[in-house]
Protein backbone atom coordinates (compact mmCIF):
# COMPACT_ATOMS: atom_id res chain seq x y z
CA UNK A 1 0.00 0.00 0.00
CA UNK A 2 1.11 3.96 -0.84
CA UNK A 3 1.91 5.88 2.29
CA UNK A 4 -1.49 7.57 3.77
CA UNK A 5 -1.45 11.43 3.38
CA UNK A 6 -1.47 12.84 6.83
CA UNK A 7 -2.68 15.85 8.64
CA UNK A 8 0.46 17.35 8.30
CA UNK A 9 0.40 16.88 4.90
CA UNK A 10 -3.32 18.46 4.47
CA UNK A 11 -1.72 21.59 6.54
CA UNK A 12 0.86 22.60 3.86
CA UNK A 13 -1.53 21.97 0.73
CA UNK A 14 -3.82 24.46 2.17
CA UNK A 15 -1.67 26.42 4.28
CA UNK A 16 -2.56 26.53 7.30
CA UNK A 17 -2.58 24.34 10.48
CA UNK A 18 -2.60 21.60 11.46
CA UNK A 19 -4.79 22.77 14.31
CA UNK A 20 -7.05 24.28 11.95
CA UNK A 21 -7.15 21.36 9.50
CA UNK A 22 -8.65 19.46 13.14
CA UNK A 23 -10.99 22.30 13.39
CA UNK A 24 -12.10 21.68 10.09
CA UNK A 25 -12.90 18.04 10.48
CA UNK A 26 -14.03 18.56 14.00
CA UNK A 27 -16.02 21.43 13.87
CA UNK A 28 -16.72 23.05 10.99
CA UNK A 29 -18.55 26.13 12.41
CA UNK A 30 -15.43 27.71 14.65
CA UNK A 31 -13.39 28.13 11.08
CA UNK A 32 -13.98 30.71 8.35
CA UNK A 33 -16.17 29.54 5.18
CA UNK A 34 -13.07 30.35 2.42
CA UNK A 35 -10.49 28.14 5.07
CA UNK A 36 -12.97 25.57 5.12
CA UNK A 37 -13.20 25.10 1.37
CA UNK A 38 -9.51 24.98 1.17
CA UNK A 39 -9.17 22.66 3.47
CA UNK A 40 -11.43 20.54 1.89
CA UNK A 41 -10.75 20.67 -1.33
CA UNK A 42 -7.20 19.45 0.09
CA UNK A 43 -8.29 16.52 1.79
CA UNK A 44 -10.41 15.49 -1.50
CA UNK A 45 -7.13 16.05 -3.57
CA UNK A 46 -4.71 14.20 -1.25
CA UNK A 47 -7.33 11.64 -0.33
CA UNK A 48 -6.63 12.00 3.40
CA UNK A 49 -9.22 10.49 5.96
CA UNK A 50 -8.85 10.95 9.33
CA UNK A 51 -7.08 8.36 11.99
CA UNK A 52 -9.19 6.10 13.68
CA UNK A 53 -7.58 5.19 16.03
CA UNK A 54 -5.92 8.71 16.88
CA UNK A 55 -9.17 10.10 16.80
CA UNK A 56 -10.57 7.60 19.31
CA UNK A 57 -7.64 8.64 21.99
CA UNK A 58 -8.73 12.00 21.75
CA UNK A 59 -12.26 11.51 21.95
CA UNK A 60 -12.23 8.42 24.07
CA UNK A 61 -15.02 7.50 21.66
CA UNK A 62 -15.51 6.13 18.12
CA UNK A 63 -18.72 7.52 16.72
CA UNK A 64 -19.57 3.63 16.06
CA UNK A 65 -22.85 2.37 16.60
CA UNK A 66 -23.18 -1.71 16.40
CA UNK A 67 -25.58 -4.04 15.85
CA UNK A 68 -26.26 -7.70 15.65
CA UNK A 69 -29.13 -8.90 13.54
CA UNK A 70 -30.01 -12.01 13.21
CA UNK A 71 -29.75 -12.21 8.89
CA UNK A 72 -29.54 -9.51 6.24
CA UNK A 73 -32.28 -12.17 4.22
CA UNK A 74 -35.51 -10.95 6.22
CA UNK A 75 -36.75 -7.36 4.27
CA UNK A 76 -38.00 -6.45 8.06
CA UNK A 77 -34.42 -6.02 9.66
CA UNK A 78 -33.36 -4.09 6.66
CA UNK A 79 -35.90 -2.06 6.91
CA UNK A 80 -35.41 -1.14 10.51
CA UNK A 81 -31.11 -0.95 9.96
CA UNK A 82 -31.59 1.78 6.99
CA UNK A 83 -34.00 3.61 9.49
CA UNK A 84 -31.00 3.12 12.21
CA UNK A 85 -28.56 4.36 9.42
CA UNK A 86 -29.81 7.14 8.26
CA UNK A 87 -30.68 8.43 11.86
CA UNK A 88 -27.19 7.79 13.25
CA UNK A 89 -25.05 8.82 9.96
CA UNK A 90 -27.31 12.45 10.55
CA UNK A 91 -25.52 12.48 13.86
CA UNK A 92 -21.92 11.49 11.99
CA UNK A 93 -21.74 8.35 13.72
CA UNK A 94 -21.36 5.26 11.57
CA UNK A 95 -23.40 1.81 12.01
CA UNK A 96 -21.03 -1.43 11.86
CA UNK A 97 -23.51 -4.33 11.42
CA UNK A 98 -22.97 -8.06 12.29
CA UNK A 99 -25.13 -11.12 11.28
CA UNK A 100 -26.08 -14.40 13.70
CA UNK A 101 -28.07 -16.31 11.64
CA UNK A 102 -30.41 -17.24 15.03
CA UNK A 103 -27.37 -19.07 16.47
CA UNK A 104 -26.57 -17.35 20.04
CA UNK A 105 -22.88 -18.59 20.33
CA UNK A 106 -22.30 -16.91 16.86
CA UNK A 107 -24.42 -13.54 18.22
CA UNK A 108 -22.31 -13.90 21.91
CA UNK A 109 -18.63 -13.94 19.44
CA UNK A 110 -20.28 -10.85 17.06
CA UNK A 111 -20.95 -8.91 20.14
CA UNK A 112 -17.31 -9.36 21.80
CA UNK A 113 -16.17 -8.17 18.15
CA UNK A 114 -18.18 -5.26 18.20
CA UNK A 115 -16.80 -4.44 21.43
CA UNK A 116 -13.37 -5.06 20.51
CA UNK A 117 -13.66 -2.74 17.87
CA UNK A 118 -14.75 0.15 20.72
CA UNK A 119 -18.16 0.81 19.79
CA UNK A 120 -19.79 3.23 21.43
CA UNK A 121 -23.22 1.50 21.67
CA UNK A 122 -24.75 -1.70 20.38
CA UNK A 123 -28.31 -2.51 19.06
CA UNK A 124 -29.59 -6.19 20.30
CA UNK A 125 -32.58 -8.15 18.50
CA UNK A 126 -35.06 -9.60 21.17
CA UNK A 127 -33.84 -11.11 24.65
CA UNK A 128 -32.82 -13.87 24.45
CA UNK A 129 -29.33 -15.00 24.98
CA UNK A 130 -26.83 -15.88 27.40
CA UNK A 131 -26.30 -13.73 30.70
CA UNK A 132 -22.96 -14.14 30.19
CA UNK A 133 -23.49 -11.53 27.06
CA UNK A 134 -25.58 -9.41 29.51
CA UNK A 135 -23.01 -9.50 32.15
CA UNK A 136 -20.17 -8.36 29.77
CA UNK A 137 -21.91 -5.17 28.19
CA UNK A 138 -22.89 -4.21 31.76
CA UNK A 139 -19.20 -4.99 33.31
CA UNK A 140 -18.24 -2.29 29.86
CA UNK A 141 -20.25 0.21 30.73
CA UNK A 142 -21.46 -0.17 27.17
CA UNK A 143 -24.90 1.17 26.18
CA UNK A 144 -27.18 -0.76 24.82
CA UNK A 145 -30.68 -1.16 23.84
CA UNK A 146 -33.04 -4.66 22.60
CA UNK A 147 -35.16 -4.01 19.65
CA UNK A 148 -38.51 -5.94 17.69
CA UNK A 149 -39.47 -6.73 21.64
CA UNK A 150 -41.36 -4.97 24.32
CA UNK A 151 -42.23 -5.99 28.39
CA UNK A 152 -43.24 -3.74 31.00
CA UNK A 153 -40.89 -5.87 33.52
CA UNK A 154 -37.89 -6.06 30.56
CA UNK A 155 -34.50 -4.71 32.56
CA UNK A 156 -33.36 -3.92 29.81
CA UNK A 157 -34.04 -0.67 27.60
CA UNK A 158 -36.50 -2.10 24.84
CA UNK A 159 -37.43 -0.58 21.67
CA UNK A 160 -40.19 -2.47 20.10
CA UNK A 161 -43.39 -4.03 20.18
CA UNK A 162 -45.71 -6.75 22.19
CA UNK A 163 -45.30 -9.51 19.62
CA UNK A 164 -47.45 -11.62 22.58
CA UNK A 165 -50.41 -9.17 22.18
CA UNK A 166 -50.28 -8.54 18.22
CA UNK A 167 -50.60 -12.07 17.51
CA UNK A 168 -53.09 -12.88 20.16
CA UNK A 169 -55.09 -9.80 18.33
CA UNK A 170 -54.42 -11.55 14.90
CA UNK A 171 -55.73 -14.99 16.02
CA UNK A 172 -58.52 -13.59 17.75
CA UNK A 173 -59.58 -12.05 14.04
CA UNK A 174 -59.22 -15.85 12.83
CA UNK A 175 -61.34 -17.07 15.60
CA UNK A 176 -63.96 -14.09 14.85
CA UNK A 177 -64.43 -15.31 11.29
CA UNK A 178 -65.63 -18.89 12.92
CA UNK A 179 -62.49 -20.56 12.07
CA UNK A 180 -62.11 -23.60 14.90
CA UNK A 181 -59.41 -25.88 12.95
CA UNK A 182 -56.36 -23.38 13.45
CA UNK A 183 -52.92 -24.68 12.81
CA UNK A 184 -49.73 -22.59 13.04
CA UNK A 185 -46.47 -22.49 11.39
CA UNK A 186 -44.52 -20.82 13.75
CA UNK A 187 -40.44 -19.60 13.38
CA UNK A 188 -38.30 -21.93 15.71
CA UNK A 189 -38.73 -20.36 19.09
CA UNK A 190 -35.28 -21.88 20.35
CA UNK A 191 -33.23 -18.57 21.20
CA UNK A 192 -36.32 -16.53 19.92
CA UNK A 193 -37.81 -14.39 22.22
CA UNK A 194 -39.92 -12.94 19.40
CA UNK A 195 -40.93 -16.54 17.82
CA UNK A 196 -42.36 -17.87 21.38
CA UNK A 197 -44.41 -14.69 22.47
CA UNK A 198 -46.22 -14.89 18.85
CA UNK A 199 -46.54 -18.87 19.30
CA UNK A 200 -48.03 -17.70 23.37
CA UNK A 201 -50.38 -15.12 21.66
CA UNK A 202 -52.15 -17.95 19.42
CA UNK A 203 -51.78 -19.89 22.16
CA UNK A 204 -53.94 -17.64 24.67
CA UNK A 205 -56.55 -16.81 21.98
CA UNK A 206 -57.48 -19.68 21.61
CA UNK A 207 -57.64 -20.92 25.04
CA UNK A 208 -59.99 -17.83 25.10
CA UNK A 209 -62.21 -19.41 23.53
CA UNK A 210 -61.68 -23.32 25.11
CA UNK A 211 -59.54 -24.37 22.33
CA UNK A 212 -56.10 -25.64 22.25
CA UNK A 213 -53.57 -25.91 19.27
CA UNK A 214 -52.95 -29.38 18.78
CA UNK A 215 -49.23 -30.59 19.01
CA UNK A 216 -50.19 -32.07 15.32
CA UNK A 217 -50.98 -28.79 14.22
CA UNK A 218 -48.48 -26.72 15.35
CA UNK A 219 -45.05 -26.85 13.16
CA UNK A 220 -41.45 -24.76 14.01
CA UNK A 221 -39.68 -23.93 11.02
CA UNK A 222 -36.55 -21.54 9.68
CA UNK A 223 -37.77 -18.55 7.87
CA UNK A 224 -37.72 -19.62 4.61
CA UNK A 225 -39.99 -20.13 1.67
CA UNK A 226 -39.17 -23.66 1.35
CA UNK A 227 -39.26 -24.47 4.93
CA UNK A 228 -42.83 -22.74 5.05
CA UNK A 229 -44.22 -24.84 1.91
CA UNK A 230 -42.62 -27.94 3.70
CA UNK A 231 -44.58 -26.98 6.81
CA UNK A 232 -47.77 -26.36 4.96
CA UNK A 233 -47.21 -29.51 3.33
CA UNK A 234 -47.45 -31.72 6.42
CA UNK A 235 -50.16 -29.36 7.69
CA UNK A 236 -52.39 -30.35 5.01
CA UNK A 237 -51.98 -33.62 4.93
CA UNK A 238 -53.90 -33.78 8.48
CA UNK A 239 -57.16 -35.56 8.50
CA UNK A 240 -59.28 -32.86 9.14
CA UNK A 241 -57.51 -31.13 7.35
CA UNK A 242 -57.15 -27.15 8.67
CA UNK A 243 -59.38 -24.41 7.80
CA UNK A 244 -56.60 -21.24 8.78
CA UNK A 245 -52.88 -21.50 9.34
CA UNK A 246 -51.36 -18.35 10.86
CA UNK A 247 -47.75 -18.19 9.83
CA UNK A 248 -44.99 -16.58 11.97
CA UNK A 249 -44.19 -14.38 9.63
CA UNK A 250 -44.80 -13.45 6.18
CA UNK A 251 -41.78 -15.39 4.18
CA UNK A 252 -43.55 -18.90 5.73
CA UNK A 253 -47.19 -17.48 4.91
CA UNK A 254 -45.96 -17.10 1.58
CA UNK A 255 -44.42 -20.61 1.23
CA UNK A 256 -48.06 -21.80 2.75
CA UNK A 257 -49.49 -20.85 0.34
CA UNK A 258 -47.24 -22.28 -2.32
CA UNK A 259 -47.97 -25.81 -0.68
CA UNK A 260 -51.54 -25.21 -0.24
CA UNK A 261 -51.73 -24.42 -4.71
CA UNK A 262 -49.83 -27.36 -4.99
CA UNK A 263 -52.18 -29.77 -3.43
CA UNK A 264 -54.93 -28.59 -6.05
CA UNK A 265 -56.39 -25.50 -3.00
CA UNK A 266 -57.38 -22.42 -2.82
CA UNK A 267 -56.80 -19.99 -0.63
CA UNK A 268 -58.97 -18.39 1.32
CA UNK A 269 -61.76 -21.12 -0.48
CA UNK A 270 -59.92 -23.65 1.08
CA UNK A 271 -57.59 -22.59 3.64
CA UNK A 272 -57.10 -19.13 4.83
CA UNK A 273 -53.56 -18.24 5.78
CA UNK A 274 -52.03 -15.21 7.78
CA UNK A 275 -48.37 -13.53 7.98
CA UNK A 276 -46.52 -11.31 10.46
CA UNK A 277 -44.65 -8.14 9.42
CA UNK A 278 -45.66 -6.89 6.47
CA UNK A 279 -43.13 -6.63 4.24
CA UNK A 280 -43.80 -5.56 0.72
CA UNK A 281 -44.50 -9.68 -0.66
CA UNK A 282 -47.24 -9.91 1.62
CA UNK A 283 -49.20 -7.29 -1.03
CA UNK A 284 -47.79 -9.20 -3.90
CA UNK A 285 -49.17 -12.35 -3.23
CA UNK A 286 -52.43 -13.54 -4.89
CA UNK A 287 -54.35 -13.52 -3.17
CA UNK A 288 -52.82 -10.68 -0.87
CA UNK A 289 -51.89 -11.56 2.65
CA UNK A 290 -53.52 -10.78 5.67
CA UNK A 291 -50.68 -10.02 8.25
CA UNK A 292 -49.75 -7.61 10.95
CA UNK A 293 -47.89 -4.28 10.29
CA UNK A 294 -44.87 -3.97 12.26
CA UNK A 295 -43.20 -0.19 12.64
CA UNK A 296 -39.87 -1.08 11.61
CA UNK A 297 -38.52 2.40 10.85
CA UNK A 298 -40.26 3.89 14.26
CA UNK A 299 -37.98 0.60 16.01
CA UNK A 300 -35.06 1.90 13.87
CA UNK A 301 -35.37 5.35 14.77
CA UNK A 302 -35.95 5.72 18.07
CA UNK A 303 -33.28 2.84 18.87
CA UNK A 304 -30.97 5.29 17.13
CA UNK A 305 -31.72 8.53 19.45
CA UNK A 306 -32.17 6.41 22.33
CA UNK A 307 -28.43 5.42 21.85
CA UNK A 308 -26.96 8.61 21.28
CA UNK A 309 -28.60 10.02 24.32
CA UNK A 310 -27.25 7.45 26.36
CA UNK A 311 -23.58 7.79 24.84
CA UNK A 312 -24.06 11.51 25.62
CA UNK A 313 -24.17 10.02 29.46
CA UNK A 314 -27.92 11.02 29.69
CA UNK A 315 -30.01 9.16 32.80
CA UNK A 316 -33.50 7.85 33.11
CA UNK A 317 -33.75 6.89 29.29
CA UNK A 318 -36.88 5.20 28.91
CA UNK A 319 -37.97 2.04 26.91
CA UNK A 320 -40.60 2.68 24.18
CA UNK A 321 -43.65 0.78 22.55
CA UNK A 322 -44.94 0.93 19.53
CA UNK A 323 -48.44 -0.60 18.83
CA UNK A 324 -48.90 -3.08 15.19
CA UNK A 325 -51.57 -2.49 12.91
CA UNK A 326 -53.70 -5.52 11.58
CA UNK A 327 -54.01 -5.47 7.68
CA UNK A 328 -56.77 -6.94 6.70
CA UNK A 329 -56.42 -8.26 2.88
CA UNK A 330 -57.92 -11.48 0.76
CA UNK A 331 -56.23 -14.50 2.45
CA UNK A 332 -58.13 -14.80 5.27
CA UNK A 333 -62.03 -15.33 5.20
CA UNK A 334 -64.27 -17.58 6.77
CA UNK A 335 -64.19 -21.59 6.82
CA UNK A 336 -66.14 -22.89 3.97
Amino acid sequence: MKPQPTLEDVARASGVSTATVSRVLNDSARVRRETCERVEAAIARLGYTPHFGGRMLASNRTDTIGAVIPTMENAIFARGLQTLEEELAAAGVTLLVATSNYDPAREARQIRALLGRGIDGLVLIGEARDPESYELLRRRGMPFVVVWTWRADCPWTCIGFDNRAAARGLADRVLDLGHRRIAMISGITLGNDRAAARLAGVREAMAARGLALDAGNLVEAAYTLEAGREAAARLLARAPRPTAIICGNDVLAAGAMLAIRVAGLRVPRDVSVTGFDDIELAQLLDPPLTTVRVPHRLMGQTAARVLLRMRAGEDGVESAMFGTTLVDRGSLQPPG
